[in-house]
């Protein structure tokens, strides 16, 4: 499975503990996982990660399931990690697999933050690299998944 190679195994579910989600249980017909390119230092970040949990947690309910993020963090230490991810109802890249995020970084041209990059759930491709965009010109997610 393309997001097992992309993602590995296990994903963190919640900041500061060591409770994991199987990755395959992201994959299926009509899912999609954003990853979320961020990081605690980055004030822009900031400024659209509320934005993104308004949307994600508004998408959740109507939505059932379909959608997904992951954060891919781009923090100093594992503390700030622990913070950042803190303000997330998402799930997250474990920070000790920096190799992976670097990778992800590499594939998606990662070059600024925040980014988010949204891909298909059933094959692992690309969608859109440009999804913040789309939520701040579709809010409600009505054009999801923003398909070409």
């Amino acid at each position: 499975m393309a997001l097992l190679e992309l993602l590995g195994e296990k994903l963190q579910k919640k900041a500061g503990e060591e409770e994991t989600v199987d990755t395959s249980s992201l994959v299926g017909e009509g899912r999609y996982v954003g990853l979320y390119f961020s990081a605690l230092w980055c004030p822009p970040c900031h400024g659209f990660t509320p934005n993104l949990v308004r949307f994600y947690q508004n998408f959740k309910q109507t939505a059932d399931k379909a959608f997904e993020v992951v954060l891919v963090s781009d923090d100093t230490d594992d503390d700030a990690f622990v913070q950042h991810f803190g303000r997330m109802p998402w799930l997250a890249l474990p920070y000790s697999e920096r190799e992976k995020k670097k990778d992800l970084c590499k594939k998606y041209e990662v070059f600024g933050y925040p980014m988010l990059v949204l891909l298909d759930a059933s094959s692992g491709e690309l969608i859109t690299w440009k999804a913040r965009d789309r939520i701040r010109e579709d809010p409600e997610g009505k054009d999801f998944p923003w398909k070409k």
